[in-house]
């Protein structure tokens, strides 16, 4: 029966996909299934009986791998793990190697190694570390499980930005400009949200969507997230230098952050996959970066519940977005304390009563899409970036509506009173001071 349970166990690490070396305490190379043979690109008879320094090291190019080995055999208490680079001839390869202990009649005689082959996996890696931190990218490596199909349900915080009236821009800008700008914007994004332990999910045209809280679990997420989109803002000054520089447009941006549970993990098929994440809680997100007008932060109640610093709150609001149960409470942050001490301030719009209103045609916009009704209305007062006016027509607050004036001017209504609506101009098209000053004159 011992023989034979022999025979089994040889059987299965004979068959196995993953390499297994045993090797003595004495540093002996005493067994190599046909998958580390392959892998470390050795003959059975030039491993066995030798010792593991012998083979390994005079070749400094795999110096990482020999020292995970070595330091298994001499530390006889604590099993070791790490992600190596391991050359094989022409080849490179990517191993995850880990030890546990050979034990007879409860004696440690030495060491077994695990070598998996990561290198499959390493279009993904790159794929991963565009957005991830190095430590993120090494943590999912690292767990045998990182990179498989399937998520989890956790609370995160997600993040959701999107510069003020980029379709408009780009309709008008040249595309290399345009591209220019475009990735040294979410270069500079990506360093503030990575800075503060976010993890990128995508990049959608000018928007970015990032979480907080996952792969790596940090318990300060909610803090983490508020802190990153107010250093999102403050970057934005700079980001305008370097555009004006070039000659290329002001930029805007808007950002909505929300805390709730997700499923996130790794989505898609075998053969295409990615690190995402997804549930009502995100899509609600989205509706509270859709309230945002350029350089403003609202944030949700769950998300304020969780920050740990005191909050700066220039306002607060009630929206009733779509596909939510009631009303939304968000909060419009400016700022946040300890440790941190993190403030920026909007420039407040000071409005010019006109003598006489300027009649203009607008449409509704839902989502991306106009109404095909025009309305009518007259504009009273008007800013470098706001106006108000009146109209007939009924309106709501967070309303977006495109105005004919200079090319497409689109707003957001941000007030209602009863003489009619404050708007704030989320993209003003290179036409409108020419036509403002042409409607003042006329």
């Amino acid at each position: 029966m011992e023989e034979l349970h022999k025979i089994f166990q040889e059987n299965i690490l004979e068959s196995m996909s993953e390499g297994i070396m045993v090797v003595g305490f004495d540093g002996v190379m005493r067994y190599a299934n046909p998958s580390a043979l392959e892998l470390l690109g050795f003959e059975e008879k030039e491993l066995m009986g030798k010792t593991f320094a012998s083979l390994f090291f005079n070749d400094p190019e795999n110096d990482d791998f020999s020292q995970v080995v070595i330091d298994a055999i001499t530390d006889r208490n604590n099993e070791h793990k790490a992600v190596v680079i391991y050359r094989r001839g022409k080849d490179t390869l990517h191993l995850h190697v880990r030890s546990s202990f050979l034990v007879d009649t409860k004696e440690r005689k030495g060491i077994i190694v695990v070598i998996s082959d990561l290198s499959e996996l390493t279009e993904t890696r790159d794929a991963f570390g565009r957005f991830l931190s190095d430590d993120i990218v090494k943590q999912l490596l690292d767990t045998p499980d990182g990179l498989k199909l399937g998520g989890k349900k956790q609370t995160l915080t997600i993040m959701m930005s999107d510069l003020r009236g980029f379709t408009a821009m780009s309709e008008r800008m040249d595309a290399t400009d345009l591209i220019s700008m475009l990735n040294h914007y979410l270069g500079e994004m990506t360093e503030v949200i990575q800075a503060r332990k976010g993890t990128i999910i995508e990049f959608i045209g000018d928007g970015i969507l990032a979480i907080f809280g996952a792969p790596e679990e940090t318990p300060d997420h909610a803090t983490n997230a508020v802190a990153a989109a107010l250093e999102m803002q403050d970057r934005m000054e700079s980001i305008n230098k370097w555009n004006s520089e070039r000659g290329y447009p002001v930029l805007e941006m808007g950002i909505g952050l929300n805390t709730g549970e997700v499923i996130v993990g790794n989505i898609g098929s075998e053969k295409r996959t990615k690190y995402g994440v997804v549930g009502s809680q995100v899509n609600l997100c989205g509706r509270i970066e859709s309230y945002t007008v350029g350089g403003q932060i609202l944030i949700s109640q769950s998300t304020c519940d969780l920050v740990n610093s005191e909050l700066e709150v220039s306002k607060m609001m009630t929206v009733y977005p779509k596909g939510a149960r009631g009303e939304l409470v968000l909060s419009h942050i400016t700022g946040i304390g300890e440790p941190y001490n993190i403030h920026v301030h909007m420039i407040e719009s000071v409005l010019q009563q006109l003598e006489n209103p300027i009649a203009v045609s607008f449409r509704k916009l839902e989502g991306k899409h106009e109404i095909k009704k025009s309305m009518y209305g007259g504009l009273t007062a008007v800013a470098r970036d706001a106006a108000f006016m009146e109209t007939e027509a009924e309106l709501e607050v967070y309303d977006n509506i495109l105005i004919n004036a200079g090319g497409k001017l689109f707003c957001k209504i941000t007030d209602k009173t009863d003489k009619g609506y404050e708007l704030q101009y989320t993209s003003v098209p290179t036409g409108y001071a020419g036509w403002l000053k042409d409607a003042r004159s006329s």
